[in-house]
């Protein structure tokens, strides 16, 4: 089993940036395909962006094409998502999610086994 703390959230203006990080603790960070999704007030989760275990491959939702980055630094236990341009619709709580399947079905968060405890962005207009 792998526990995941995020950080980094905080209040920026619109067009500023921040950079999220997701710690892995417990089992090897490499063994997981990792996503961060959001959750909105009064929304559902939504998928935000995945890497695979090597960090070869990435994919994210439109709505932040982009202006956002996620990578992984496997040896730190750590994947990060640079966010840049953030626009006041950004505002959520993030959540890293590790998942133990194959690099597929990646936009789905019951496809994730491993959640983090979330870390609140707000983008101020």
């Amino acid at each position: 089993q792998v526990h995941l703390v995020e950080s980094g959230g905080g209040l920026v203006q619109a067009g500023g940036s921040l950079r999220l990080s997701c710690a892995a603790s417990g089992r090897t960070l490499s063994n997981y395909v990792m996503g961060w999704f959001r959750q909105a007030p009064g929304k559902e989760r939504e998928f935000v962006t995945a890497i695979s275990r090597s960090g070869i491959s990435t994919v994210y939702a439109d709505s932040v094409k982009g202006r956002f980055t996620i990578f992984r630094d496997n040896a730190a236990n750590t994947v990060y998502m640079q966010m840049n341009s953030l626009k006041p619709e950004d505002t959520a709580v993030y959540y890293c999610a590790a998942r133990e399947g194959p690099w597929s079905t990646y936009v789905y968060s019951r496809a994730y086994d491993y959640w983090g405890q979330g870390t609140q962005v707000t983008v101020s207009s």
